[in-house]
């Protein structure tokens, strides 16, 4: 099922979302949806990281770090890779950088 919207003076054909997919967006933006989690996606936006270096630069016990790393993991948004015996993190849905760039976004 299709539905019309129009916006402005444009028509946007929208595909009605099943309830499926909207749980699954739901729990994206929940992974999404606390102050730690965002600093940690700010900061790997700008490269890879370690839990040790994320740590300190969010100022927070390794634990805590992995603790909502693991919550953005579950949900695709990060991912992981060993590099020796240091495990390394990075974004992996690349949606997640637009829709941090739209919140930062001042008008």
């Amino acid at each position: 099922m299709h539905i019309a919207v129009c916006e402005g003076m444009r028509m946007y054909d929208i595909e009605t979302l099943s309830e499926e997919r909207l749980e699954e967006l739901a729990e994206f933006f929940k992974a999404l949806s606390h102050p730690v989690r965002l600093k940690i996606i700010s900061i790997l936006i700008e490269g890879k990281q370690c839990v040790k270096n994320l740590g300190e630069l969010l100022s927070m016990s390794q634990p805590s770090v992995s603790q909502h790393l693991s919550i953005l993991r579950s949900r695709g948004i990060v991912g992981w890779r060993r590099e020796g015996s240091i495990i390394c993190y990075f974004i992996k849905d690349e949606r997640v950088i637009k829709i941090y760039n739209l919140l930062i976004k001042e008008d």
